[in-house]
Formats: C-alpha cells, sequence, structure tokens
C-alpha cells in the first residue's frame, strides 16, 4: 500500500520561501495603507480648515448710541495761594522777639519781630544832635548876614551925604563882597539843616524798620527766624517769614503740553483730585494762559492758571494735583466706539496654483488682513487721524464697509459728524476664530 505526502513542505523548500517573507509582504501592505488613511486624513484637515476660515468667523457688534461726548486734557501741577510775600529784614541785627508763628492770622501792619534797637535809638539821637547843629549855624548866618547888610547899609548912607567922597570905592565893594558872603554863608546852613533832617529821617525810618510787620492780611505759612538769632542784610534780605494772603481763594498752577495747549483757553472748566483726598474731585476754571514756555528733559510744556474756591480750607500750598481740563463738549452726538473705528477683516490667501502648492504649505499658511482704513484712504496726514474713516456692518454674515466722517473723540467714543451710520445700528468691533 502506498502511502501520500504532503508536497507543500517540498515546494516551499524547493522555490526558498519561508515565514518570514511571507510577514515582510503583510507588512508592505499595510504601510501602504496607513500612507492612503494619512493622506486622506491630511486632505480633510485642509478641507476643514479652509471651510473653518471662511464660515467659522463670529463677529462681535456694538450698537451705535446718542449722548454726549467730552474731550478733556490732562495736566499736572501745585496748588499755590494767589498772592504770597516773602517777608524778611532790611536791617542787620539780633532779633530781639518773635511775635508770630506758623499758621498765625496776621492783620496789615501787625508786628512779626523785632530787632535789637539799641544801636539804632544812638543813631537816631546822633541825627538829632546833628539837626540842632545845623540850625544853630543857621542862625549865626542869619546874624552875620544882618550884621553885614547893616554895615553896607551905613557905607551907603555916608557916601550920599558926602556926595561920593567917602567912603572909598574899595570899601564900599568889599562891604557888598562880605554881605554876598553872608547870604552863602546862610543859604549853607539852612542846606545842612535839609541834610541833618534827612538823616534823622532816615534813622528813624531804621529805628521803624527794627519792628517787621505784615503787609498783608494773612496766614504765616513758614517761620524762618527765633530769638536771638542775628540777621545779616548785607547784599540780600533774609526771609523771615513767608505769608498767603487768603487761602479760601487760591491757584492751581498745571504744565500742559504743546500738543494740547491749542485746545486750552480761557475760561475752561476742569476737574481736579489731589493725593489727600483720593474720593473727591474739585472744580477749577482757567484764568490765564501764559505764553512762555518751560523745557524739562526735552518736554515742552506751558503754564497755565486755574482758580479755584478753597471756602473750607481742606486744600493746603504745595499739594500736587491732576487736572482733566474739559476743551469740548458736545451733547446729542452720535456716538461710536473706538473699536470699531480700529477693526478691520481678515481676507485669505489667494489659492496657489497645483504646481506650485503642496499639503504641507496649505497646512502652515496664514489668513492676511485686508489693508487698513488708514492705507486704504492714504494713511495719517500730517495734522494726525484723517477724517475719513470705515467702520464695517454684517450684511448676510458677511462685514461691509460704510464710510464715515469722525469728530471729537474721548478716546473711548467717537463723534460721527457724517456718514450712513445711525444710532441703533450694530457696528462689528472684533472677531474670534482661527482666522484671529
Amino acid at each position: 500500500m502506498t502511502s501520500k505526502t504532503n508536497p507543500e513542505p517540498d515546494i516551499i523548500q524547493t522555490l526558498g520561501i519561508d515565514q518570514s517573507s511571507r510577514h515582510r509582504k503583510r507588512l508592505k501592505r499595510w504601510l501602504v495603507v496607513a500612507l492612503l488613511a494619512a493622506v486622506a486624513a491630511v486632505t480633510a484637515g485642509v478641507a476643514w480648515k479652509e471651510t473653518k476660515s471662511s464660515n467659522g468667523m463670529t463677529f462681535k457688534t456694538q450698537e451705535v448710541t446718542r449722548g454726549t461726548i467730552i474731550v478733556t486734557v490732562t495736566a499736572t501741577g501745585t496748588l499755590e495761594p494767589r498772592n504770597q510775600v516773602d517777608v524778611g529784614s532790611e536791617l542787620s541785627g539780633i532779633i530781639q522777639s518773635v511775635k508770630a508763628d506758623y499758621n498765625s492770622q496776621v492783620k496789615v501792619g501787625q508786628a512779626l519781630a523785632e530787632l535789637d534797637t539799641s544801636k539804632l535809638q544812638a543813631q537816631v539821637l546822633q541825627a538829632q544832635a546833628s539837626l540842632e547843629s545845623a540850625r544853630a549855624k543857621v542862625l549865626q548866618a542869619q546874624a552875620t548876614m544882618k550884621e553885614t547888610r547893616n554895615n553896607l547899609d551905613r557905607l551907603q548912607r555916608v557916601r550920599d551925604l558926602s556926595n561920593g567922597k567917602v567912603p572909598s570905592q574899595n570899601d564900599l565893594e568889599a562891604a557888598e563882597a562880605a554881605l554876598d558872603r553872608a547870604l552863602a554863608n546862610e543859604a549853607g546852613a539852612k542846606a545842612d539843616v535839609t541834610q541833618a533832617q534827612a538823616t534823622l529821617e532816615t534813622r528813624e525810618t531804621d529805628l521803624a524798620k527794627a519792628v517787621i510787620r505784615s503787609p498783608i492780611n494773612g496766614i504765616v505759612l513758614a517761620r524762618n527766624v527765633e530769638p536771638g538769632q542775628t540777621v545779616a542784610a548785607s547784599l540780600q534780605a533774609p526771609v523771615l517769614f513767608t505769608l498767603a494772603e487768603d487761602l479760601t481763594q487760591m491757584e492751581l498752577l498745571v504744565n500742559v503740553d504743546e500738543a494740547d495747549v491749542g485746545q486750552v483757553k480761557e475760561g475752561q472748566e476742569a476737574r481736579f483730585t489731589v493725593d489727600a483726598y483720593p474720593n473727591r474731585t474739585f472744580a477749577a476754571r482757567i484764568t490765564q494762559v501764559r505764553y512762555g514756555a518751560k523745557t524739562q528733559s526735552g518736554v515742552v510744556t506751558y503754564e497755565t492758571v486755574l482758580s479755584l474756591d478753597n471756602s473750607d480750607l481742606s486744600l493746603r500750598p504745595g499739594m500736587t494735583a491732576t487736572a482733566d481740563i474739559t476743551v469740548q463738549k458736545v451733547q446729542g452726538a452720535i456716538l461710536v466706539p473706538n473699536a470699531a473705528l480700529r477693526f478691520t477683516p481678515q481676507v485669505q490667501e489667494k489659492e496657489a496654483p497645483a504646481d506650485q502648492g503642496s499639503i504641507v504649505n496649505s497646512l502652515f499658511s496664514h489668513p492676511r488682513r485686508a489693508p487698513s482704513s488708514g492705507q486704504r484712504q492714504g494713511g495719517k496726514g500730517a495734522g494726525g487721524m484723517r477724517k475719513q474713516q470705515r467702520v464695517w456692518v454684517l450684511r448676510d454674515g458677511k462685514p461691509t464697509p460704510i464710510s464715515i466722517t469722525i469728530g471729537a473723540t474721548d478716546g473711548v467714543m467717537t463723534e460721527i459728524t457724517g456718514g450712513d451710520v445711525t444710532p441703533g445700528m450694530s457696528l462689528v468691533v472684533d472677531a474670534v476664530g482661527t482666522g484671529r
């Protein structure tokens, strides 16, 4: 009986085919399938990306309103009294007493301090003595003048009685010259009296100035002197007291930047705050915009004076204040948010030809922005932002531009002076999506 055998192992062995070769073929088939799946996934991703970019954008809108817009200019400065006086001493000496202190209310003519007057009183007595001596010399000169005049009159009578024989012409002329000298001496003596009188008045004035008095009604802000202190008024009068006339009416001196000074004018209203009262706002009004410029660290500013009422005396000289000056106020204006003026929709890059692009390039492509409003209209001019702008509204889900003319702005809202924009209209202010 003949037995049957399986010829397959012999054939596999004969052809050199084993299990490892079969495994490699199976692996190649799986690799091809995986590559095709990856290509399909990439293609689907690109298609999804393009759909999301065109149809998945979400737009935020905000309505146009009607209201009041207030344009302000901000400046900083310090509070000062309307009239501040530094009181000094014209004389040198030792302070004998001080009669006023910080925050003292003083009146015009009230004594603030006194110098030692011993030397000044002696000088006054000396001047009085000189005056008396000068007056005595006047009397003596007058007596001499009277004597010489009588002598001349006597000689003239003798000459008349003697028909010109006596006295001689020489004696007569000598008598006339003596009278002239007597008159000159009298005039000189009177001048000495005047000089002595002036010296006495000067000494008395110095004595009076030894008492330092207040020149105004006000309050003492600073006192720089103590009893026993020596005051030396040689080249410059030392400041002993600083007085403020009336703290119920004060001034705020602010520095306005050169870019804003053209909008600031007298009579404009302002509000300001100080660090001492962070939750309180004070009112003020511009009284002067000075032409003199100040330059500090390359910044040019112009000092502006604002008047204010300080009846409760809560504000004090030297406080630093931040003021908001109202330079323009428009009521009943059509207002749009500034975000609507800044918004610019995005546009996609044009699709590249098939022979110039690839799937990888499609994956890394980015949307580009449309030209901004300024670029479309030639950008900004020399005077700043152009008045012609664009805003965008949604029509059929797509942003559509509307040309407008803008006016005043407060940094948040902007007035619309021209264009097809009405209150209640929704304007695009932002876009959210993969394109953003």
